[in-house]
């Protein structure tokens, strides 16, 4: 094999591998979306009457791209879902509390990744992008109404970053394994 074959071999290696990268976070962002709109039909504040209370599915994708891509991977389709859910059902108010949470979700889940197992668990992880989530939306709030008082709700929400964040991650586990069982994807 001369080399210009090899080298352009190897080209194309790298492109199918780029455009299979893209296929697949096209995929996740789909199915953050979904999981979006999943979540907008469960009546969680008839469960949980508590403003504000989401159970977060839609970070089930992030959580699974920490593990299974690359961070820029889970920054993308996070931005993206934000992005497209306030488009479509919300407005800038939903953009910018969607923005704000995810935004401080993401860096907690992956300062807590890099302890994963020894001190952290998925659970764990799961739970730290809940908080993360909900002190990046009471951010947003006190930004929009130029009041820190809204950190007065933060104990609240964080007993439900604990839960929610919890299911989220028992929910994860199954979803993390038929992912596997695709194939497409191996755990980093």
């Amino acid at each position: 094999m001369s080399d210009c074959d090899k080298a352009n071999r190897d080209a194309a290696a790298q492109s199918h591998g780029w455009l299979r990268r893209l296929a697949l976070n096209g995929l996740f962002i789909a199915m953050a979306i979904v999981l979006s709109v999943v979540e907008r039909w469960i009546p969680i504040t008839a469960l949980v009457p508590i403003p504000g209370v989401k159970l977060g599915l839609a970070n089930i994708v992030t959580l699974f791209l920490l593990f299974y891509a690359f961070w820029t991977d889970a920054a993308a389709v996070s931005l993206l879902r934000c992005l497209l859910t306030a488009l479509m059902f919300g407005g800038m108010a939903s953009l910018l509390f969607s923005l704000g949470g995810a935004m401080l979700a993401l860096p907690a889940m992956m300062l807590t990744k890099a302890g994963y197992p020894r001190w952290f668990s998925v659970i764990g992880i799961s739970v730290a992008g809940a908080v993360g989530h909900n002190l990046g939306q009471l951010g947003m709030a006190a930004l929009t109404m130029k009041s820190l008082a809204v950190f007065s709700y933060l104990p609240v929400l964080l007993g439900a970053a604990l839960v929610m964040g919890t299911l989220t991650a028992l929910v994860a586990g199954p979803f993390f394994s038929a992912m596997e069982r695709t194939g497409l994807v191996r755990r980093n």
